[in-house]
């Protein structure tokens, strides 16, 4: 199975990524990309947040529950993005053009790859550990660590998103994040002109 980008990773980062590339669905540049999601979740640190102070969320929302709606709305609004559960990324090895992705159930192909996975030193996908580095806006004791990166670019169409990629752990930044690098992604797609996805009310 060959994607044009898969993300690895369902969290904020990973979700709102999906997300953008999935609304390009009507741009040229990229109605015939397939878009794939690994929707793993288990160590995201939303399963346990409790947002208070998020613009646009009500108050009392649940890091939980956005990361069950956020599956929800992408299924929903752009379902020709692939979401694939219930698989844990062990193994990540790059080729000539494109990148093998192993799980602990299968082996999938991607020209594109974003690393979207909680920022923990628990962390461990073979093929990235030359990049790992202590992370550089968390304290020394939590032991976060961070894929050295240029503005979320590993290597060429190898990217990082979220805390992981050396952001603070904070919602609307690893929200923010994911979207840059999709952005990133649809203007590379779009052979470098700056491309975004804005959705509009009709008057």
């Amino acid at each position: 199975m060959t994607f044009d980008a898969l993300i690895i990773g369902g969290g904020a980062a990973g979700l709102s990524c999906a997300l953008i590339l999935g609304s390009a669905k009507n741009k040229a540049y990229a109605k015939d990309k397939r878009i794939g999601i690994i929707t793993h979740q288990k160590t995201s640190h939303l399963q346990t947040a409790l947002f208070n102070n998020v613009l646009g969320l009500p108050p009392g929302t649940t890091g939980a529950s956005i990361l069950e709606n956020g599956k929800q709305q992408l299924a929903d609004l752009y379902p020709h993005v692939e979401q694939i559960e219930g698989e844990k990324v062990l193994e990540l090895e790059k080729l000539d053009n494109s990148f093998q992705i192993k799980t602990n159930k299968n082996t999938y192909q991607s020209k594109i790859v974003v690393v979207a996975v909680g920022y923990t030193n628990l962390m461990h996908i073979k093929g990235l550990e030359q990049y790992v580095e202590p992370h550089p806006r968390a304290a020394v004791e939590k032991n976060r660590i961070w894929l050295k990166n240029t503005d979320h670019l590993i290597e060429d169409n190898l990217y990082v998103a979220g805390s992981l990629a050396g952001w603070r752990s904070q919602f609307a930044i690893s929200s923010g994040s994911g979207s840059h690098v999709a952005t990133d992604i649809l203007t590379l797609w779009n052979d470098g002109k700056h491309a975004k996805v804005h959705d509009k009310i009709e008057e």
